[in-house]
């Protein structure tokens, strides 16, 4: 994977941890010389940005690695975060939900998941499972990258 991608460092404030976040994440070489990645990952926390995004990041000698700096075109594609309330719920089978629909997920521990709802996937569908499962207070989810294609899909229904 490294010679068609790198590392590239994200530092950015996370409302849900009420703090700075430094998170690494894989991102597919375009043009190295003028620092153009595509986002090859699930991001936790919520950076604006989205699998498949393009981005441009600088090489830090600090940090020594490239350090992200602004998103240059969106996917479409949309990140959703969720949240696990109740305790021993097994998060896999709302992820297992999602992933027939075409939604991967990445998960950080056992009460938190991100997923990639990539721009195909008509996000309606999605947010309906999430609201299911939030009415019965069993997840909280955010929406912290969702792209104009999945709000439309909002307005359709």
């Amino acid at each position: 994977m490294q010679e068609t991608h790198k590392k590239v460092l994200f530092k950015y404030y996370s409302d849900y941890l009420e703090d700075t976040v430094s998170e690494t994440m894989w991102a597919e070489i375009i043009d190295l010389e003028k620092g153009l990645f595509k986002l090859d990952n699930i991001p936790f926390f919520g950076p604006l940005i989205a699998t498949d995004d393009l981005f441009y990041a600088e090489f830090d000698s600090k940090e020594d690695r490239f350090v992200y700096k602004e998103t240059i075109e969106n996917s479409g594609n949309s990140i959703v975060q969720v949240l696990v309330l109740e305790k021993g719920f097994d998060k896999e089978i709302i992820r297992e939900k999602l992933k027939v629909i075409n939604c991967p997920s990445e998960g950080l521990n056992e009460t938190f998941f991100a997923i990639e709802v990539v721009r195909d996937v008509d996000y309606s569908l999605v947010r309906n499972v999430l609201n299911e499962y939030e009415g019965e207070e069993i997840i909280e989810y955010a929406e912290p990258c969702l792209s104009d294609k999945h709000r439309a899909d909002l307005l359709k229904n």
